[in-house]
């Protein structure tokens, strides 16, 4: 919220260098350029968390503000009304959140279930689903080695969150030093292997999930090729 009520103090001085407030149909320069991106940056703000603003209430405040005018709501209401709308917000989220877990659960389930009578399909006891591509001749890495792969990381939608692959650049890091799924399909691999692996989500990210890459309860579908334990 802090940072949302810079940006918007932010706006407002730059704002008050131009004539009025009005839609511009182009952008001329660099000062409305980057008045511009501002406010599209704190519009998709307000977009993404959900909340609905007044424009004119909005530009109201901005121009009292900027005009020094004592403002139609005193300070402590105003610290009041954003400490209620921040707590509103958080609410709203935490909802929304719950409700999406929920249903990637039961949708993770189903995935998982259907996956695993495809031919070729292996199982671990912990619940992590593989398919050998190639096998690979090489050793396999203990629980702390280092490990050198190429990846591709999907949701079961099949939508790619990630992928050293689509970089060009093979991925190198310890077994201890990512999510568990993953340590433990790479422990079973020999250098060389390639895999496919689903992972669950209590074995990924689980019901937290991982910025906006991965929803909570999220299954995960990698490709990975071992290349070598460094």
């Amino acid at each position: 919220m802090k940072k949302l009520i810079l940006s918007l103090s932010f706006l407002a001085f730059l704002s008050a260098c131009q004539e009025g407030p009005k839609r511009l149909d182009k952008l001329a320069g660099d000062q409305q350029e980057a008045s511009y991106s501002i406010g599209f940056s704190v519009g998709q703000s307000f977009k993404n968390q959900g909340m609905e603003v007044s424009l004119d209430a909005l530009v109201t405040g901005l121009m009292d503000a900027l005009e020094e005018k004592e403002g139609k709501l005193d300070e402590k209401t105003r610290q009041e009304t954003l400490m209620n709308l921040q707590m509103s917000l958080r609410e709203k989220a935490m909802k929304k959140h719950e409700s999406e877990a929920k249903k990637n659960h039961e949708s993770e389930e189903k995935f998982l279930a259907e996956y695993a009578k495809k031919e070729g399909v292996k199982k671990t006891e912990s619940g992590i689903m593989y398919k050998v591509l190639n096998p690979g001749k090489g050793k396999t890495p203990k629980k702390n080695a280092k490990v050198k792969v190429h990846y591709q990381g999907s949701l079961a939608d099949g939508t790619v969150f990630d992928s050293s692959i689509k970089r060009g650049q093979p991925a190198e890091f310890t077994l201890n030093g990512v999510i568990p799924g993953w340590s433990e399909a790479l422990q079973l691999m020999q250098t060389g292997a390639k895999w496919e692996v689903v992972i669950p989500s209590a074995l990924a990210y689980g019901s937290k999930g991982a910025g906006n890459r991965i929803p909570p309860n999220s299954p995960l579908v990698f490709e990975i090729e071992l290349l070598a334990i460094l």
